[in-house]
């Protein structure tokens, strides 16, 4: 019985794997022995494969593709109405400044500061939607760049000894529960970008007023940051790559992808949670820079 048995799953291995062994030329009647049980790793291989290369396809294209923000477009134009008031509000004032100086130094000196910066903030902010685009388009090819500098099997699953293999088949699915967490962080970064567009008109125009300067700095910079993060993640995928050449670790394959998208999560939440906290400081000296800026424009 036992013989039927193990003739029963050889002949199967045999039908699985014939038409890998008839596309093969390094398989053949005299090498069978070895041939069968190397093409039953690699279609198992395949099987495991499967879910990762779809992850993978979302994942690199969230990294290297510029973020689409047309559908926030007319929020954008909404909010940049709304800015425009301020910029005869701004201009009068800068205008009264220069009336009521007279032979004022001083007066004079904020009037024509006021007047540059409200020139600056008219451009800026008008054109912040094409500036926007140039950046996720500098973001996206600095990410692709990177990416396509390391090997795409990197990425996979491979036969390339019997221990590593044991190890890709012990820490598989915990490979593909990481590259699901990347893809959800990835698409809340993607969500938070694209709804970027309506802030970043908000953070040129905070800029260029000198008492909320700090505030207009901190949501350009949060901005940035959103844009340029998957350079970043870029980087460490990159880095991960490069330690699997190193001979202490070849064997160690599966650890060394799951620890790099480990890591590429764990960077997008520590930037994300150090912008928050630093929003936070800001909000709370919110009511004191307001201040500021009320005596700044009475004086």
């Amino acid at each position: 019985m036992h013989k039927k048995h193990l003739f029963l799953i050889t002949f199967i291995l045999l039908v699985i794997t014939l038409p890998s062994v008839k596309a093969s030329e390094d398989c053949g009647l005299t090498n069978l022995a070895t041939c069968l049980p190397q093409k039953a790793v690699e279609f198992v291989i395949g099987i495991f494969n499967a879910p990762v290369e779809s992850l993978l396809g979302d994942i690199q294209d969230l990294l290297t593709e510029p973020v689409n923000i047309e559908q926030f477009k007319g929020l954008w134009q909404i909010m940049i109405y709304i800015l425009s008031i301020f910029y005869g509000l701004f201009l009068l004032f800068a205008g009264y400044q220069f009336i009521v100086s007279g032979h004022d130094v001083i007066k004079r000196e904020t009037a024509k500061e006021w007047l540059k910066n409200i020139i600056f903030m008219i451009i800026f902010v008008q054109a912040s939607y094409i500036l926007y685009g140039v950046l996720l388009e500098i973001g996206a090819s600095l990410s692709a760049g990177v990416i396509n500098l390391i090997d795409p099997e990197f990425f996979l699953l491979t036969a390339d000894s019997i221990s590593s293999v044991g190890l890709q088949f012990i820490f598989s699915s915990i490979y593909i529960l990481t590259l699901t967490n990347t893809l959800v962080f990835l698409f809340l970064r993607y969500f938070l970008v694209s709804f970027g567009i309506v802030l970043f008109p908000i953070g040129l125009f905070l800029y260029f007023v000198p008492p909320l300067k700090s505030y207009g700095k901190m949501v350009i910079e949060g901005t940035f940051i959103l844009i340029l993060l998957p350079f970043i993640q870029s980087l460490i995928l990159l880095i991960g790559s490069k330690l699997i050449g190193l001979p202490i670790v070849s064997n160690l394959k599966i650890l060394v992808m799951i620890s790099s998208f480990t890591l590429l999560n764990l960077a997008m939440i520590f930037l994300v949670l150090f912008a928050g906290i630093k929003a936070v400081s800001y909000v709370g000296d919110l009511g004191g820079s307001i201040g500021k800026a009320v005596k700044y424009i009475a004086g």
